[in-house]
């Protein structure tokens, strides 16, 4: 027998049905949806150890589906099926990361070999993580780098309340890096040998958050085939990131300041009263002050979040620190990618420095990633960097003549692409190889960044 969660994707509902019977006789825990958007919604709500998808839904790829999975779901193996296999197709797949490629009508042997290697090698990568954690017992701030005077005292604070259980509030814009610090805090306090649970507030629906932090028993809500752990128990022993806390409804800021009181909590559904040792530390780039103003944030809750509050500092107040990251960026890329860039010409640290970084860090990892990429020579230049940045024309603004986050991190994702595309004379499946995207991928890209019409031009 086969123990294991799967989710099952095909669009035909005989072949639906009939294969998600015959995998329950096996064992395994199964949920069938019939295309990619149900497959969405049930990935909202819970991980599994493996996705068997159908290559060609009526409501999309299932190459899309693979690549979203492996982005957002990495610890999930995927085996791609398909009435309609050829070689090119199954490369295509394995490249893009699923575990296998199986042409109907499949085999009952086949399908079995292939799940039972996925659920072996989902157990692997566990273990390997949670051993990776367990080892992890370097210094927390061993991976915030910075000279910065802003900077050194946030050190100070990290290291003065690492080990207290204190509750942490960090603040600042996006991309300035507060999940490292809290991971930072983490690793730096006697709970580092314990698990960090990080959780992205905003991007659950209210009903969804609440299962998510503190799990439900089965049948408590349509979808509910079994009980789930939530990331308050996961995390017993450790530390819990709440990121993106401003986001959070009324009533979920009810049940987040018991949690934060009493440090307990009950499953949806279920009336059992769980009490675990966390350390919270939280997170938001809204001035939480003035939501207590305004009536959008519990006065209560802010008091009771607010009790260590960590600023972080944006990248343009920290102009010294530019250069610091950038070289260590690029470092870290030189190792990964095997490129012989060894640094930047004054050119171009001068044109870092003067730019005013809407995206922050993060937007610098990726200008810098995009330089060792294309960079021809072992020092990258002006000619490396986005146009706006080496000091060409403005790309598009906003009001008050500042481009939001969204485009400040498309432009170098364009020039890639671009760069690419012209490299392979505009051949479109040269470049997605080259990139390492699928086909499907690389044309939604071209038509977002407005690719398709500079083809044209060229053309």
């Amino acid at each position: 027998m086969l123990q294991g969660s799967l989710l099952l994707v095909d669009d035909d509902r005989q072949v639906l049905d009939s294969m998600a019977d015959w995998l329950r006789s096996h064992g395994m825990q199964v949920d069938a949806v019939r295309g990619i958007a149900e497959a969405n919604d049930r990935l909202a709500r819970k991980s599994y150890d493996l996705l068997l998808v159908d290559v060609r839904l009526k409501d999309g790829d299932g190459l899309d589906l693979l690549e979203q999975v492996r982005r957002s779901h990495p610890e999930s193996q995927v085996i791609l099926m398909t009435g309609y296999g050829d070689p090119d197709s199954a490369v295509e797949a394995l490249r893009a990361g699923a575990l296998d490629y199986l042409t109907k009508p499949l085999i009952d042997d086949e399908l079995l070999v292939s799940i039972e290697r996925a659920f072996t090698q989902h157990k692997v990568i566990e273990e390997n993580t949670q051993l990776k954690r367990e080892l992890d017992k370097r210094s927390g701030l061993d991976h915030v780098i910075g000279h910065d005077a802003q900077m050194r005292r946030i050190f100070d604070v990290i290291d003065s309340v690492a080990d207290t259980k204190a509750t942490v509030l960090v603040t600042g814009e996006s991309g300035t890096g507060k999940s490292m610090i809290a991971r930072a805090i983490h690793r730096s306090s006697r709970r580092s040998g314990k698990p960090f649970i990080e959780v992205a507030c905003g991007a659950l629906p209210e009903n969804l958050l609440e299962s998510e932090l503190f799990g439900h028993v089965a049948g408590s809500f349509t979808g509910a085939t079994g009980n789930k752990v939530g990331k308050f128990m996961q995390a017993d022993g450790g530390t819990i990131f709440l990121d993106e806390i401003g986001t959070a409804s009324p009533a979920m800021q009810v049940k987040l300041l018991r949690v934060l009181q009493e440090l307990q909590f009950e499953q949806v559904g279920g009336d059992k009263t769980f009490k675990v040792d966390v350390r919270v530390i939280l997170a938001t780039n809204e001035d939480l002050s003035k939501a207590v103003a305004e009536g959008k944030f519990r006065q209560d809750l802010y008091y009771r979040v607010n009790v260590i509050n960590v600023e972080l500092p944006p990248l343009r107040a920290r102009r010294g620190d530019v250069l610091l990251l950038a070289q260590t960026f690029l470092n870290e890329l030189r190792e990964d990618t095997n490129r012989k860039v060894t640094g930047f010409t004054e050119e171009a640290v001068a044109a870092l420095e003067s730019y005013s970084w809407p995206g922050n860090i993060r937007e610098l990892q990726n200008v810098v990633e995009r330089a060792v990429l294309l960079g021809k020579g072992e020092l990258i230049t002006p000619a490396d960097l986005p146009r706006d940045i080496a000091g060409g024309p403005a790309l598009r603004v906003t009001r008050g003549g500042h481009r939001t986050l969204k485009e400040a991190l498309e432009e170098p994702e364009r020039q890639i692409i671009l760069e690419v595309l012209e490299a392979n004379a505009w051949n479109r499946n040269a470049t997605a190889d080259a990139l390492g995207v699928n086909r499907t991928t690389l044309y939604k890209k071209m038509k977002r960044l407005g690719l398709e019409d500079e083809q044209l031009a060229e053309h």
